[in-house]
């Protein structure tokens, strides 16, 4: 809870453009009480939790790291509760990778990040993989349960923002696709170093994420939570990891019925002990 609670203080105060020092004017506080919260080093009095959720502009829920259950935050929420699977339920073709390079020969840990309506998920879990997943969105962790039951598997699945969500146990593979352009570039560093410091020896991340390119018109959906990627961005995160896959294509889409082209890069990085 201090660690959270600590991170999103920095990360709500930033956002809003305020210094430790102007934080602590608004509250009537030292700039270095500020830096101790940050620092996880103390933690704010309950009675000064309105005014610091107030000054920052978000809720105490959302300061203290819970997810709202009620406001949406993925503009996919309301296409996920219809029966139909809005992504199919084909599984990414990166998957076979996963199964080619470390197929699931002994007691191996997957984490999903940004899961969606679960049908990567669940490929992993039918193939034996031992699948933990999160999304943002109610509706597609509810469509990832459904897809699970009815093939018979198990997938532990649970409600995060990417934001806030941070690594406390080790994982053999790490795996997310079209989900990462939600991490604001503020951020990216102290998450990847989180997800790779929680990742064990010989352990694979299997990421991919949409570049913008000047010859790529804008997509059709206008998100204000997505953040751009530029080519060779998401490699620098893997300056000191084995580089199994880099590659970026460009390929046709027509998911919000209107036809489209992004450019995604794709990387599969391995953990090799010193």
């Amino acid at each position: 809870m201090k660690e959270q609670l600590a991170r999103n203080i920095s990360r709500y105060r930033k956002e809003r453009g305020l210094t430790q020092e102007e934080l602590a004017r608004t509250l009537g506080l030292s700039f270095q009480a500020i830096s101790k919260w940050e620092n996880a080093q103390t933690m704010p009095e309950l009675s000064l939790l309105p005014e610091l959720s107030k000054s920052l502009n978000v809720s105490v829920d959302k300061l203290l790291g819970y997810v709202s259950q009620d406001n949406p935050i993925s503009i996919y929420e309301e296409e996920y509760k219809v029966p139909k699977y809005y992504w199919g339920v084909e599984p990414n073709r990166a998957c076979y990778q996963v199964l080619q390079l470390m197929p699931p020969t002994k007691h191996l840990k997957l984490l999903d990040i940004g899961c969606g309506e679960g049908k990567d998920s669940v490929f992993f879990a039918r193939n034996g993989y031992d699948v933990t997943a999160f999304d943002i969105a109610d509706a597609g962790i509810e469509k990832t349960k459904k897809l699970a039951d009815k093939v018979g598997v198990h997938v532990n699945v649970f409600k995060a923002d990417i934001l806030d969500f941070r690594l406390d146990s080790h994982f053999d593979i790490l795996f997310s696709s079209g989900v990462l352009n939600y991490i604001n570039p503020d951020y990216r560093d102290e998450i990847f170093s989180n997800y790779k410091q929680f990742t064990n020896p010989n352990g694979l991340h299997i990421f991919n994420v949409f570049v913008t390119k000047p010859f790529i018109a804008p997509p059709p959906e206008k998100e204000s939570n997505s953040y751009k990627w530029h080519s060779g961005e998401l490699l620098s995160h893997y300056h000191d990891w084995l580089i199994r896959d880099s590659s970026e294509v460009v390929f046709d889409c027509n998911s919000s019925g209107i036809p489209h082209k992004h450019a995604m890069t794709k990387i599969i990085a391995q953990k090799i002990p010193f």
